[in-house]
């Protein structure tokens, strides 16, 4: 059979036109299935409800006054995982500029798609391998910080590779719980980490510590307090002032405890956009 049109529709998905009388018609519908089941989970044709729009405007304000009240400094980062452009411009029209993603996949043709937002600030806030930093520092527009560095090789790897006017701001992920499923270097890992960016890596800027706190934590809070701790620990180690180690820690459950205990940069995604779809 022959390729009659091929026809790039987003920058997400690639649709292809079979047509020729000859091809069966069982290869065309298997193929419209693996097509469609390989799209990107923040499909920009969702629809966008009032009731949606309403929402994000909502909760934004919610978490904005709950921050004000314990922490007004703290940075609230929206984490808008699987949720297609048009909701991230509706928290973007309500004043928000910081948002995070997890996967390199999503964030790339999501951030081509609103570059002309020029003053919005993507997070990296999931696990990053060494081989998809070139990716990262090379397709993805308005970068503005990668919080999951748990690797002396993944440090240099994007200290090799950013080419930015100015040094790429990033954290240092700990694991304070010490589940194997999540990434981080444990906290007595975390000073030499530290001294190898510092040290050994002028392109990238170390803003502080990142870390996800246990579910279900107890009301004593001890990931948070573990990075209480360590915060202090490498100020005194490293003779850094207090806003040169930050700490992002806080999600959805947990934010308010969070700011309570010290942290500067929560990361609310289902609160803000709604339960996430990995409907593919």
């Amino acid at each position: 059979f022959m390729w009659k049109s091929v026809k790039l529709c987003t920058t997400y998905s690639l649709k292809v036109t079979l047509l020729c009388k000859h091809t069966p018609l069982l290869f065309c519908k298997t193929y419209s299935s693996m097509s469609s089941s390989s799209s990107s989970s923040s499909n920009p044709d969702i629809e966008i409800t009032q009731e949606d729009r309403q929402h994000v405007i909502d909760a934004l304000d919610k978490i904005r006054s709950n921050i004000s009240s314990i922490s007004p400094q703290a940075r609230l980062v929206a984490a808008s995982k699987t949720k297609p452009p048009a909701l991230v411009k509706v928290a973007y029209d309500h004043n928000q500029r910081h948002f995070g993603e997890n996967y390199i996949q999503e964030l790339i043709p999501k951030s081509q798609e609103m570059a002309e937002l020029t003053d919005i600030k993507w997070h990296f806030i999931g696990h990053l391998q060494s081989n998809k930093a070139k990716s990262l520092c090379e397709e993805v527009k308005n970068l503005w910080m990668v919080e999951s560095v748990d690797s002396a090789k993944l440090a240099s790897k994007l200290n090799s590779l950013w080419q930015g006017s100015s040094p790429l701001n990033i954290m240092v992920q700990i694991n304070t719980s010490g589940e194997e499923s999540k990434s981080g270097v444990t906290p007595s890992e975390a000073s030499g980490l530290v001294e190898h960016v510092l040290k050994n890596c002028p392109r990238l800027k170390l803003c502080g510590l990142m870390t996800i706190g246990r579910p279900e934590a107890p009301s004593s809070q001890p990931d948070f307090l573990t990075m209480v701790e360590l915060k202090k620990n490498l100020m005194e180690q490293f003779k850094l002032a207090d806003d040169q180690i930050e700490l992002s820690m806080g999600m959805s459950s947990d934010y308010v405890a969070a700011l309570q205990l010290g942290s500067t940069n929560v990361r609310i995604g289902e609160t803000i956009f709604g339960k996430r779809n990995y409907a593919k």
